[in-house]
């Protein structure tokens, strides 16, 4: 072998070395499949491998294992209570928060629809609090679905999708609600052992979003006293936000005590818990049907959840545990046992998905893929992410600083999140910071116009 044949497979050799452990997406007749797990207000820190100690999650631990943990994906907000309705939308059709249509009523809007276009066939099982039109359109077959946010997960209605495209009459579950989801994928996952079309399978569980009533074998592995409380819990929260006499905040008295916080997050863990064991009987059926290995398998919430945190209970606030939400991603084009910072939106993820089974995405699709940080190409495809509750909260993040502004009442939170990461020291009056917020504010302003806020225009009562 010659020198110059030797150094150029020495510089490949290194190249490869350096490079992240990615394993190749597949083309052509050999396209990923994509299985789709989403969980229902899922707090980022509540599932063991993503820092959830009280918490038991085997399974999702196993994933990330084998994928990549995204730490850093947040809900853009909603535009009303039920964060969930648009935090659907947006996953569904890749669009931000004020250019989503929470109906998803436009032909050819969601990304399952482009997967279908492309040759897939697609698959629903779960909640769906988007309108039954945009479910017909959306996927070819489904299954268990529960048309609605909320219910007693042991008595919830369930429906199919007929061959007609039409929506079949409810039925009674005749079990818990997430245990009738896992059913319904893990039967459309095994009869998908010999069939040659690739497939996307997505999954929409109604847990831990209450109420929270878990079988009673799983309750009862937590107890209410050995709970601890998060590091951020307040009796109050220390003003009126704009939203404090929402159902979600009527859920417990106030003040909060941690004896009625502790029941909360006992339950809380116990849904989890349950939930965690369906996510493993659904990828055993990914297993047994011979398809793990050629399969994406995504897990997210939708968003997550105060329960106890900063004197707050519920989502309709614009913290870290409110907004930030869980993240893996796992099999072929992802690396294996990595965990990346970089700031996503949770309607990345669908960009990310079509990237990788080479499938172009709808129309008003605006979520950036994160192929290239997975890649190594760059840390992250954000600088710094929008959130937005209804008229009366808006925030700015960035891997260091956040600000949250209160536009009503014209008051501001600065947090830098390196040194504070439960948000416990507001730093907005501190004269070593005012060069800082007042960066951050002007740099909301410029994201909400950008980002089509409607309205980015008013001017906030004096401070």
């Amino acid at each position: 072998m010659n020198a110059a044949r030797r150094n150029a497979l020495l510089a490949l050799g290194l190249a490869l070395l350096a490079a992240p452990a990615v394993a190749p997406a597949a083309e052509g007749p050999g396209r990923p499949n994509v299985l789709f797990l989403f969980s229902d207000d899922h707090r980022a820190d509540a599932i063991g491998a993503l820092g959830g100690a009280g918490v038991r999650t085997p399974n999702l631990d196993a994933l990330a294992r084998r994928g990549t943990i995204l730490a850093r994906a947040y809900c853009n907000g909603s535009m009303q209570g039920a964060v969930c309705v648009p935090s659907r939308a947006m996953l569904l059709t890749g669009r931000g928060l004020f250019r989503a249509d929470e109906k998803m009523s436009e032909p050819g809007s969601t990304w399952p629809e482009a997967f279908a276009e492309a040759g897939y066939d697609t698959f629903a099982t779960g909640k769906w609090h988007n309108g039954p039109g945009s479910l017909r359109r959306s996927f070819r077959r489904a299954e268990a679905v529960f048309l609605g946010g909320m219910g007693d997960p042991y008595a919830l209605p369930l429906r199919e999708r007929l061959p007609d495209g039409t929506l079949g009459p409810a039925r009674p579950g005749g079990r818990h609600s997430v245990e009738a989801f896992a059913d319904a994928a893990a039967r459309f996952l095994r009869g998908r052992r010999d069939q040659d079309a690739p497939f996307l399978c997505y999954v929409a569980f109604n847990a831990p979003h209450d109420p929270r009533v878990a079988p009673a074998e799983y309750r009862g592995r937590y107890r209410d006293e050995d709970v601890a409380l998060p590091a951020n819990f307040l009796p109050e929260h220390p003003f009126d936000n704009g939203e404090m006499d929402i159902r979600d905040e009527k859920l417990a008295p106030r003040p909060r005590t941690p004896e009625v916080v502790r029941r909360h997050l006992a339950d809380y863990f116990a849904a989890i818990e349950h939930l965690d064991a369906q996510v493993g009987r659904i990828l055993d059926a990914l297993r047994d049907a011979g398809r793990l290995d050629d399969t994406i398998v995504a897990f997210a919430g939708d968003h997550g959840l105060a329960i106890g945190s900063h004197g707050l209970l519920g989502k309709q606030n614009l913290y870290e545990h409110s907004m930030r939400a869980p993240a893996i991603l796992a099999g072929p084009g992802v690396p294996a046992g990595r965990r990346v910072d970089a700031l996503a939106y949770l309607h990345d993820l669908f960009p990310t998905l079509g990237e990788l089974a080479g499938v172009p995405g709808p129309a008003g699709s605006e979520g950036l893929s994160l192929v290239p940080v997975f890649e190594g190409r760059t840390p992250s495809r954000r600088d710094d992410v929008l959130t937005a509750y209804r008229d009366v909260q808006r925030a700015i993040c960035e891997r260091r600083w956040k600000l949250i502004a209160y536009p009503r009442i014209g008051k501001v939170q600065l947090f830098d999140l390196e040194a504070d990461p439960d948000e416990l020291r507001d730093l907005s009056t501190d004269p070593a910071c005012a060069a800082e917020r007042e960066r951050l504010l002007d740099l909301l302003r410029r994201r909400r116009v950008e980002a089509g806020d409607p309205t980015a225009g008013e001017a906030p009562p004096p401070r």
